[in-house]
């Protein structure tokens, strides 16, 4: 639903209630709404590419290990059949993103409340609860960060994409992990106590490449699984050695080069050699490359001075592959990422060779048109590592 009908669907839900503890809830969901928009407002003023998306209001539950599900215009349908939970008839709907949280105010004047929490999934139709699907999780409020209400959603953006304990880029149009994004999923994990969610998948990785682009064996990937298993367990791991082994076929003097999105990046892969390396405590003798390598700019926590400037990414890179322009600005400390022109969800990536478009005709048709899936995981945890940079002191 649309910022400027809040208000109206508000006073419309209020005439559904007589009791002052409904009365009570509802104004409370209305500062929260008003909370979440004034901090999207002010995140695009620091950040004014704007991308328009379809115009489809939907919303995702099921964080975690959870059933995961899709709303949209009084369905509740499972996301990974496609089959119909619930129908209602609808009169007004109310969305609140950075509360998982759906109203309805149905034509034969029902009241449906769908809700996540740390628990599970809950629906309510007057008066009446349902657990739809339950397990444990770690819902921050961020209440100490600038953006709390925006970072909610994109803590969000990205539980939601666990599926069975494994870490994809997005729920529909992804079957497999890829390392790259699953390690900056696994870096907002460790930032909210949720790390055990994939813990199970990274122990159960057998192959350090995820051979996901064409079966290629990518230099990077060794390098990440082995900070993927420094979070859960340590260097006497059976994998390491593995890891450790398939190295060599990268290996160039001191650095590693090899194919990472069909192109040689020998600092990128390099770095997270390296990063791997120290996390799990284990020998490394290599050097970072003094070369100019577009992707070093995406390793932002670390080696910062061990770079070589050059062209940053271009709009068309900002417009379909969002995380790549965030990283960019986490490194370089500037205001160049994408925004949405809706407010939920809040990431995106586009025309990508190896995503399955077909599977976004679950939420709408035009989602497979534009060749567009949302949200992305590697976008919200790129977008959240940065912002909750950003205290409120």
């Amino acid at each position: 639903m649309l910022k400027n009908n809040y208000c109206q669907f508000f006073l419309l839900l209020l005439c559904c209630f007589n009791s002052t503890k409904a009365q009570q809830k509802f104004f409370v969901l209305n500062k929260k709404v008003n909370m979440y928009h004034a901090s999207l407002d002010s995140l695009r003023k620091l950040y004014n590419h704007k991308r328009s998306v379809p115009t489809v209001d939907f919303y995702l539950f099921g964080m975690g290990s959870r059933t995961k599900m899709i709303y949209k215009n009084g369905l509740l349908l499972n996301a990974i059949t496609g089959d119909t939970l619930y129908r209602w008839p609808i009169k007004n709907q109310l969305i609140v993103p950075s509360e998982y949280y759906v109203y309805i105010a149905t034509t034969d004047k029902k009241t449906v409340h769908i809700f996540e929490d740390s628990t599970g999934v809950y629906l309510v139709v007057n008066g009446n609860k349902k657990t739809l699907s339950q397990s444990h999780l770690c819902l921050p409020e961020f209440k100490e960060y600038l953006f709390a209400p925006v970072l909610k959603v994109l803590h969000h953006e990205v539980l939601i994409n666990i599926i069975n304990g494994k870490p994809v880029p997005n729920l529909l149009v992804y079957k497999k992990p890829w390392y790259r994004d699953a390690t900056l999923m696994a870096m907002v994990l460790q930032k909210t106590n949720n790390v055990s969610l994939i813990k199970q998948w990274i122990l159960g990785i057998k192959d350090p490449f995820d051979r996901n682009n064409h079966d290629i064996a990518e230099a990077d990937n060794p390098g990440e699984v082995l900070f993927l298993l420094s979070l859960v367990t340590d260097k006497n791991y059976p994998l390491v050695n593995i890891i450790l082994d398939s190295v060599k076929q990268f290996i160039k003097g001191n650095y590693i080069e090899g194919l990472t999105d069909y192109a040689a990046h020998p600092v990128f892969q390099t770095k997270w050699l390296k990063f791997g390396l120290q996390a799990l405590h284990l020998k490394d003798t290599f050097n970072i490359p003094k070369v100019y390598d577009n992707y070093s700019s995406l390793f932002w926590w670390t080696y910062k001075n061990e770079h070589v400037k050059g062209n940053i990414f271009d709009e068309g890179a900002g417009k379909d592959y969002p995380y790549l322009v965030w990283a960019e600005d986490h490194f370089y400390e500037t205001h160049n990422g994408w925004l949405p022109d809706r407010d939920y969800p809040l990431t995106w990536e586009a025309n990508a060779s190896d995503a399955y478009y077909p599977a976004m005709k679950k939420l709408d048709n035009v989602f497979v048109q534009k060749k567009l899936c949302s949200p992305h995981t590697w976008h919200a945890a790129e977008m959240f590592l940065l912002l909750s940079e950003t205290s409120k002191n």
